[in-house]
């Protein structure tokens, strides 16, 4: 399988301010992102998550070691250009990403600054919206939209430019539960039908568990990595990095505490209501 993003001894401080010392993000990470995953990157605040995806683009450049996006160093000025083609960036505000009154002209807005035709461009645009459930909304105005609905757009956006790679950032932090939901379905179809890489930061771990992969940061450092089931059956390990697992793997921890034999792999609520009942019925 092709690597889509290698980080190798990556070594990253910010600079201080008025002869302060810099603050060390991290020292000596190394994380390998196969092409066609789906990758969840958790950790308390402060523990690196943002500042690693801003090395997935080169917005951030290394201070030690090496970032590789498909083969090709973030380093390299020659070529950021085809890195930010390959990988593309969705932030936590909607609004920060979109630049147009209309639907459809922020969506081209990204392929028009790289230079494609506008035949092209228009065959992209209704792709995207397509891909994103929003083609009904191609002429609307974006600050009508709901939460959940800009964000889609933003990530219409990305997929216009037709990159391997999309890296969300928090991007559900600002939704209520339905936009969360639409935003998470809407990526997870993405990498399953499109075969686009997904890498998505988040907070929230019923959006994690819906990775095939799970990477938990702690001080800039590898903390746990693995399948969902295998990440969050660790619960007491999650608590003293200061996360929690899902609500129903907690559950099933609690009453597990109490007498009851119960796993703690099951990530959704059916999973977890078979689980109560074979144990009652036991």
């Amino acid at each position: 399988m092709q690597t889509a993003i290698s980080v190798e001894n990556l070594t990253y401080s910010y600079p201080g301010v008025d002869d302060t010392p810099g603050v060390a993000v991290f020292e000596d990470l190394n994380l390998t992102i196969e092409q066609g995953s789906f990758v969840a990157i958790l950790g308390s605040n402060g523990c690196g998550k943002s500042t690693l995806a801003k090395h997935f683009n080169s917005i951030l450049l290394p201070c030690g070691g090496h970032v590789y996006v498909y083969g090709m160093n973030t380093a390299d000025e020659e070529k950021l250009m085809d890195i930010r083609r390959s990988v593309g960036m969705v932030f936590q505000n909607p609004d920060n990403q979109i630049v147009a009154n209309v639907v459809e002209e922020d969506v081209a807005f990204g392929p028009e600054n790289l230079g494609i035709s506008s035949p092209v461009i228009r065959q992209r645009v209704d792709n995207a919206l397509a891909q994103v459930g929003m083609s009904a909304f191609s002429n609307h105005a974006p600050h009508l939209l709901s939460g959940g609905q800009k964000q889609r757009v933003a990530i219409a956006g990305i997929i216009a430019m037709e990159p391997k790679c999309i890296v969300l950032d928090e991007p559900t932090a600002m939704l209520d539960p339905r936009g969360r939901k639409e935003v998470v379905e809407t990526v997870s179809r993405l990498n399953r039908e499109k075969g686009i890489t997904v890498v998505l930061i988040t907070h929230h771990m019923d959006e994690a568990a819906q990775a095939q992969r799970v990477v938990v940061f702690s001080e800039g450092k590898v903390a746990a990595d693995g399948t969902p089931r295998e990440v969050f059956s660790r619960v007491e390990e999650l608590h003293a990095l200061r996360l929690a697992a899902p609500e129903t793997v907690e559950l099933c921890n609690e009453l597990k505490k109490k007498g009851f034999d119960l796993p703690l792999d099951r990530l959704n609520a059916d999973e977890c209501a078979q689980a109560l009942y074979d144990a009652v019925k036991a």
